[in-house]
């Protein structure tokens, strides 16, 4: 579509015609004076690559450690029966996680798209099961995990408020909606600002992990560490099943979510091929570390049935080694998940925005703002979303839903790279990590679905049945072509309405180059 078009328009019918005295569209010159006033737009309007290998990993990291670490320790250690095996989850935990991410990483430099696994399942598997996967993070899977993070933002910052009770609902349900829509404008506003806010918080949620870790280490020297004691690490008040055992690991994922997510944003990453590859690398082990040393010293201070009683755990852990400081612990919690919401809005958006420019979402979707260049009615449909969440009430419940459809996902993206070697040989691939990497990471994928169908049907089923309300919705929507003149009319007037009140436009691309062999032969002899 051309700039300018009546359907493509901001709602100024010459809105590329940046100077006067230059020629517009049809070779005629602008002479009229109100384009002096008018503020400059860009000649090419397209999304910006202001993401650097810092900026790069501190998505990366500040999208992993968000609320997780501070929710998950209870249900891993509930679910594992000890502290030894809990930690055990932990580490193990990180190391699947940075399997994934190794096949990630070709995947990602193989196929240079934004959107992650949406895209890459589109490209191997075709547009129905992208379809799905992108219908079930956008209706569920991202809206609940930001309005977890969220909730626990508000109920750690209300949490010096309301010291002997829990905050009441409505102020948790209220400071959660005006974070996120502060954070909302940020991103609508600027990719650099989001980027900076990114960096910061992440840095700010290290300092205060680095804080807990620290102390438990001193706690550990000075002889008190009970809880980790051989006597007690593997004792078990009951043998945890297999299926157990997998819930646990799941809910480990939960707080290890969001190792994939530089992945959706690739097409604004600063050289992407060698940059998304290293991010990975260095922010998978970090990460790792940092989880493992905090559950240590978690367990330095907190017995097993403290910790399973505490609705706060770094709450509980602050008030009982930092004394009149302890306030420090409810603020760095909240920063940590105040920066973790930003970069889920961040990344989550762009998820919606590859699937509207796919097609399998509403054009509008695909649009971005004609200076800020940001995808602001992508951003406002994943805000929207998540204010539904926070309205229909509980949404620690729908860990464990999330946590399936995440797992499920990253098995059948993974399960793309293989199929994908086969179907395309000789593709040039710039990481090809070994065969080994992808079948581990699947035959662990396989016995947890299992092991958790089995133990906790009703919760995979209604993932399940998330997922595959998709199929309808596909084939009227996406695959159902020749709709009624009123309903393509009908979106058309929508679609015309969001682009005057957004001011967005269709962006313009780079080619993206997924490069086969014999193209890299001719391009060399023809630069030779």
């Amino acid at each position: 579509m051309r700039r300018g078009e009546s359907t493509g328009s901001t709602g100024e019918e010459d809105w590329d015609c940046a100077d006067p005295g230059k020629a517009d569209m049809d070779g005629q010159t602008c002479s009229r004076p109100c384009h002096e006033e008018r503020t400059k737009v860009p000649d090419r309007v397209t999304l910006k690559k202001e993401i650097g290998l810092l900026s790069a990993c501190t998505i990366i990291i500040g999208n992993i450690i968000g609320s997780g670490i501070f929710i998950s320790p209870k249900g891993v250690l509930e679910h594992s029966g000890s502290v030894g095996l809990a930690l055990l989850v932990w580490l193990l935990g990180g190391c699947i996680a940075a399997l994934g991410s190794l096949c990630y990483a070709e995947l990602g430099v193989t196929i240079p798209k934004s959107g992650g696994d949406y895209a890459y399942v589109t490209e191997i598997f075709g547009g129905l099961m992208g379809f799905l996967l992108l219908w079930s993070a956008v209706l569920i899977m991202y809206p609940t995990t930001l309005a977890v993070i969220a909730l626990t933002f508000s109920n750690y910052v209300l949490q010096p408020v309301f010291p002997e009770c829990a905050p009441p609902y409505m102020a948790t349900r209220m400071l959660s909606a005006t974070c996120l829509l502060l954070l909302t404008w940020v991103n609508c506003s600027s990719v650099r600002m989001a980027t900076r806010i990114q960096d910061i918080f992440t840095v700010g949620k290290l300092m205060a992990l680095g804080l807990i870790i620290v102390v438990g280490l001193v706690q550990i020297f000075n002889g008190n560490f009970e809880a980790l004691s051989p006597q007690v690490i593997f004792s078990l008040d009951r043998t945890p099943s297999v299926g157990q055992m997998a819930l646990a690991f799941l809910q480990a994922s939960f707080a290890f979510s969001g190792w994939n997510f530089l992945n959706y944003v690739t097409e604004e990453v600063v050289e992407p091929r060698r940059n998304l590859p290293r991010a990975i690398y260095i922010s998978i082990p970090l990460v790792t570390l940092v989880y493992t040393l905090t559950n240590l010293a978690y367990f330095s201070s907190m017995s097993p049935e403290e910790l399973l009683s505490s609705n706060a755990v770094a709450v509980t852990f602050g008030e009982k080694l930092l004394g009149m400081f302890s306030v420090i612990m409810p603020i760095s919690v909240a920063l940590s998940t105040f920066g973790g919401i930003n970069g889920y809005l961040f990344t989550s958006s762009r998820l919606c925005f590859s699937g509207a420019r796919e097609g399998h979402l509403p054009s509008l979707l695909a649009m971005i703002h004609v200076k800020k260049c940001t995808p602001i009615p992508a951003l406002l449909v994943c805000c929207t979303a998540t204010m539904v969440i926070l309205c229909i009430g509980e949404t620690h419940n729908l860990i464990n839903y999330v946590s399936f459809i995440n797992y499920l996902s990253y098995g059948v993206t993974i399960a793309g790279l293989l199929f994908y070697r086969w179907r395309k040989p000789a593709l040039y691939r710039p990481i090809k990590v070994r065969l080994v990497v992808p079948i581990c990471y699947l035959m662990f994928w396989a016995l947890l679905l299992g092991f958790s169908l089995y133990s906790e049907p009703l919760v995979c089923g209604v993932g399940l049945v998330i997922m595959l309300t998709g199929v309808p919705v596909y084939f009227l929507g996406v695959h159902w072509r020749r709709k009624p003149k009123c309903v393509d009319t009908f979106i058309e007037t929508v679609t015309s309405v969001g682009q005057r009140l957004c001011f967005v436009v269709f962006p313009q691309f780079d080619p993206i180059e997924i490069v086969d062999p014999s193209d890299r032969t001719e391009a060399s002899s023809a630069r030779s």
